[in-house]
């Protein structure tokens, strides 16, 4: 029975790490960014820097404890003189030995390279998170492209739609005599254009998806079956927190800015251990040892017994005139120390440039979308009535087609407008660690 279960459980483990890998049938935000996180190259590079570090600091702690070490000397002396009883003067013999050491003193150096290596180990982490966070801006853009690309391809299949009928609509008026030849030309030019733009519109977003395809390590022959979500004036007017706000927490969740702030304490810990420079080294050492010789005439354990040697003692060393070295690392190092401080308020400005341009984006991308709303309603109402119009002769092509292309050029910008505003406002929620959700 227990072996039973012990297979059950290996069955479960396995069959949960090969549907962990399993690609959803649709992609949307949420299941990009899980897949990304699990299989980009960048993070996943990122976090094999880390156990680097964390193998470094086992390094470092491994420095308190004595080492051990075995020598096994054999040396063989030819001589070609013999005795006078004919025998070779040619000997071989054997040295022996272990020995170790332990160090006592060198200033702290060794825990202070503890410490630090413990600090890089949290860097470490923070550049993994960075590497995450920089993904999740990645998957967040590129899926709002695709959702773009996807409405404009839907705004343009409809405009061919209606440049269709209107051509058609258009023969029927010249054979009626309602209109000339030039104006159904113009038509079918109208008409051949929206076509073309359509064709434009699928391509970008077959681009779109190629792009969203590589930031998630997919193969080429991977569907990318994007679900679209219903998206309303609530995602895309959400009230937005005042921007002090907003980057009072950024500061504080952002693994860029925690990451520059532990380099500061890795360096002033690297001045630390520059400054052990200058104090004593001292060891104990230790060691056992014996050795045998074919010129002896004891055997060989005999030998080996009689041979046997061993110490113990402390090894002192005192830097007195080190050719400036030790001055030169000091220096070299509260140099670095500024350094780190200035590329933490470099962080700080360049951060709150990208939270402030998001902010002012998101709210200049509502604005927009509430003046463009007014815009695409006016402009609909205009191009129905001139419309109804054309068709009882009373407006010229030229009427007509100028007032569409205003209505899609409107209908364009709303669109924009549209995800401007819920790009932004999700980028100030990754900028305050919320968890993205559009559906």
């Amino acid at each position: 029975m227990k072996l039973q279960t012990t297979l059950l459980s290996f069955l479960l483990i396995i069959a949960t790490g090969i549907s962990a890998q399993v690609k959803p049938q649709q992609w949307d935000l949420t299941n990009c960014i899980n897949y990304a996180l699990t299989n980009n190259i960048q993070i996943q590079k990122s976090k094999i820097t880390l156990e680097q570090s964390k193998i470094n600091t086992k390094q470092a702690k491994a420095q308190l404890f004595p080492n051990l070490s075995g020598s096994i000397n054999q040396n063989f002396s030819n001589n070609p003189l013999q005795t006078a009883d004919g025998t070779t003067t040619s000997s071989y013999s054997g040295n022996y030995g272990i020995s170790s050491s332990l160090l006592l003193f060198d200033g702290g150096k060794t825990e202070k390279n503890i410490r630090q290596q413990k600090l890089l180990e949290q860097v470490g982490q923070f550049n993994v998170q960075y590497s995450q966070k920089t993904i999740q801006f990645s998957i967040l853009q590129s899926y709002l492209q695709i959702l773009y690309a996807t409405e404009t391809v839907k705004i343009d299949s409809a405009t061919v739609e209606v440049s269709k009928f209107q051509f058609e609509r258009g023969g029927n008026l010249l054979k009626a005599g309602s209109i000339s030849k030039v104006d159904v030309a113009k038509l079918e030019s109208q008409y051949s254009s929206d076509k073309y733009q359509l064709v434009v519109a699928k391509n970008n977003l077959e681009t779109q998806k190629i792009n969203l395809k590589q930031l998630l390590e997919l193969k080429v022959e991977d569907q990318l079956n994007m679900a679209i979500p219903l998206l309303d004036d609530f995602d895309i007017l959400k009230p937005l927190p005042t921007l002090q706000s907003i980057y009072a927490t950024s500061l504080n969740v952002m693994p860029q800015l925690k990451s520059s702030k532990l380099n500061i304490q890795v360096a002033e810990l690297e001045t630390e251990k520059a400054n052990a420079g200058y104090l004593p080294k001292i060891n104990l050492n230790a060691s056992v040892g014996t050795n045998n010789s074919s010129m002896s005439s004891l055997s060989f354990n005999k030998q080996l017994q009689d041979g046997l040697n061993d110490g113990i003692g402390i090894s002192v060393s005192i830097p007195i005139f080190t050719n400036r070295s030790n001055k030169s690392a000091v220096e070299t190092n509260r140099l670095n120390e500024r350094t780190s401080e200035l590329n933490l308020r470099e962080t700080e400005k360049s951060l709150l440039t990208e939270v402030e341009s998001s902010y002012q984006d998101a709210l200049s991308a509502q604005s927009q979308y509430v003046a463009a709303q007014e815009k695409v309603k006016s402009l609909q109402t205009s191009y129905d009535l001139i419309d109804q119009q054309f068709t009882l002769g009373l407006k010229n092509t030229l009427d007509l087609l100028t007032e569409k292309n205003n209505l899609l050029a409107a209908k364009q910008g709303l669109l924009q407008a549209k995800y401007l505003s819920i790009m932004n406002v999700q980028m100030l929620n990754l900028y305050q660690d919320i968890q993205l959700e559009i559906k």
